[in-house]
């Protein structure tokens, strides 16, 4: 019997029932499909894309042409999962039109089931229409790296009670707007704990501790899949496919330069007679 996806009920179920959702990040066909046959609950198409994919030192650049991209592309790989979309940088702080028109793109064209949005009071009303109209929204709280300017850089939110009540109240702000649930990012365990209790939707936690109600990490994270991958705290890495993939295509540079590929098991053989036909009878043993 083939998996089937997990709606937002489902997830309030499972916060109820105290039982973690696993979120991971994937960008491409290849990767979604892994991650689905893995049996993860939900896929995450980050905008983290713009780092781990395409090469940008911040997820400021990415466009929601790259969102639709590559949302399409994992919507292939993992029909039967629950498959949320970042709405990238300012593409959902102008006129709501012009928000629902973006939505619009990742729902129709990525076939996306929800959006992911960043930030707390300031976008609850955009939430709430986007929710009026039918779409499931994410939300995104704590290190919301698409600000990450404006914050002074990635720093540990709600070390202080100020903060912490702040976070406290963009959780609420964002439930009572309709999302389905919030993603808790750099926040301290404590406060993502009471959090996470306060709310009747379920939390996401990437480096907020083991209070949330699910976990999220970055694809390349988990797999260390980088040329030069830089350990972080938060992170538990369960394999090391840099070094594999490096490696790998080191040995195939080799044993090329060596005249070791292809090898005989490798080459594919022509009838008796072929040569002869193509340069004239005789004519190739001459010439060797």
């Amino acid at each position: 019997m083939a998996k089937r996806a997990l709606s937002i009920v489902n997830m309030k179920k499972m916060k109820q029932e105290g039982n973690p959702i696993t979120m991971i990040t994937a960008y491409d066909y290849p990767s979604a499909k892994l991650a689905e046959e893995a049996d993860v609950d939900v896929i995450l198409v980050g905008d983290s894309l713009g780092n781990v994919v395409l090469g940008y030192d911040s997820t400021v650049p990415v466009t929601i042409e790259d969102m639709v991209y590559h949302t399409r592309a994992v919507a292939r790989g993992a029909s039967h999962t629950f498959i949320v979309a970042d709405m990238p940088f300012m593409t959902y702080h102008g006129s709501l039109d012009t928000t629902l028109g973006h939505v619009k793109r990742l729902m129709q064209e990525g076939h996306a089931h929800a959006v992911k949005m960043e930030g707390g009071l300031e976008i609850c009303d955009t939430v709430a229409a986007i929710v009026k109209a039918g779409v499931p929204v994410l939300g995104h709280i704590g290190l919301t790296p698409q600000s990450v300017n404006q914050i002074g850089g990635y720093r540990v939110q709600g070390k202080d009670a100020a903060d912490a009540g702040r976070l406290l109240e963009e959780a609420k702000a964002l439930e009572k707007a309709g999302a389905f649930g919030v993603v808790l990012e750099l926040v301290t365990e404590e406060v993502a704990e009471a959090i996470s209790k306060e709310l009747s939707i379920p939390t996401i936690g990437i480096g907020a501790g083991r209070g949330c109600d699910g976990q999220v990490l970055v694809y390349h994270d988990v797999l260390k899949y980088d040329s030069n991958y830089r350990d972080k705290r938060f992170v538990k890495t369960y394999a090391d496919l840099g070094t594999i993939i490096r490696d790998g295509i080191s040995a195939y540079v080799k044993d090329v330069k060596e005249r070791k590929f292809p090898a005989e098991e490798h080459v594919f053989n022509a009838e008796d007679g072929v040569l002869d036909s193509l340069y004239g009878k005789g004519k190739v043993s001459s010439e060797q």
